[in-house]
């Protein structure tokens, strides 16, 4: 059952989006899920705007869409970087341990290009307002390293006329069996302390694998695939324990000459566009850019 979500909420008389749940049935699919999707109050006349395909945290086994953070979030996300938002629900784990997220993610990735193609029941705010050859899938914590194996994937798909032209990873919970020197100086944050990252990818991860399997740790297999994507944005904070990882994945995209702009801040703490507005616009000007400047590139 999918809770309705109010066109307009009139308890924000200064609401700056639109937002509405949308049932993802796939024709031959037996997962039912949602997405949730935001347009900005002030729509163009003319123009369409690019899609974010937005996916939220939770360390793989907690929180949705409907969380209140991530839902302000999306409606800020819509309004301050002009765009159609798709916030994507995904199943968790224990119960549904990994790749159940990533298919989920794909599953809704589908269905956008289905609805690109009219081959299901359009959706009248995607047809109006979105622009299907100017996608952005993007992640935060554990929905960056979802965003990341679900772009992979993408990558060896034909998804025309969709395309993807970028990925933005926001503080990618990312992980591995040998200790980064950020997590051990960060033991005990308060935010994600390591005890509490382990056991999210103990209940996350396929049974008895360790954090070295390619879902936790992305240099162990497939970084090859990362060419076939075009442009990539990270964003970390030195605060939170896991900027070294963000930082050496910046490093093997340069390595592998793949086009990568990356943001990383001083002080600030894990998950902390939920938290602080100011972070939160800072961060949302640096999505802005990316994505005119990739689109620039792509004219």
């Amino acid at each position: 059952m999918v809770n309705a979500t109010p066109f307009w909420d009139p308890n924000q008389p200064n609401q700056v989006a639109f937002s509405k749940d949308v049932h993802i049935n796939l024709p031959g699919s037996k997962v039912k899920s949602f997405i949730r999707l935001y347009i900005p109050v002030e729509l163009p006349w003319k123009t369409k705007l690019p899609l974010i395909i937005y996916i939220h945290g939770g360390g793989f086994v907690s929180l949705s869409v409907a969380n209140v953070k991530f839902h302000d979030h999306c409606n800020n996300l819509a309004a301050q970087v002009r765009s159609v938002v798709a916030s994507v629900e995904y199943r968790l784990a224990p119960e549904h341990p990994l790749p159940a997220a990533y298919e989920d993610a794909l599953r809704a990735i589908h269905w956008i290009k289905s609805q690109a193609l009219y081959s299901l029941r359009p959706d009248p705010w995607l047809h109006q307002f979105a622009d299907f050859s100017s996608v952005f899938i993007m992640g935060e914590s554990s929905g960056g390293n979802i965003a990341y194996h679900v772009a992979l994937r993408a990558s060896e798909l034909d998804l025309r006329p969709m395309k993807i032209q970028g990925v933005l990873l926001d503080q990618p919970f990312f992980g591995g069996v040998e200790r980064t020197s950020s997590e051990l100086r960060l033991i005990e944050d308060p935010y994600l302390p390591l005890y509490m990252a382990d056991a999210y990818w103990s209940l996350a991860l396929p049974f008895q694998a360790n954090r070295d399997h390619e879902f936790c740790n992305p240099f162990i297999s497939g970084f090859e695939r990362v060419r076939r994507l075009p442009r990539w944005f990270v964003k970390d904070d030195e605060g939170d324990p896991l900027i070294d990882r963000s930082k050496e994945f910046v490093r093997m995209l340069e390595l592998n000459k793949v086009p990568v702009v990356y943001r990383f801040y001083p002080g600030g703490f894990h998950g902390i566009e939920l938290e602080n507005k100011t972070a939160a616009l800072a961060f949302f000007h640096d999505v802005k850019n990316f994505i005119y400047i990739t689109q620039a590139a792509e004219d």
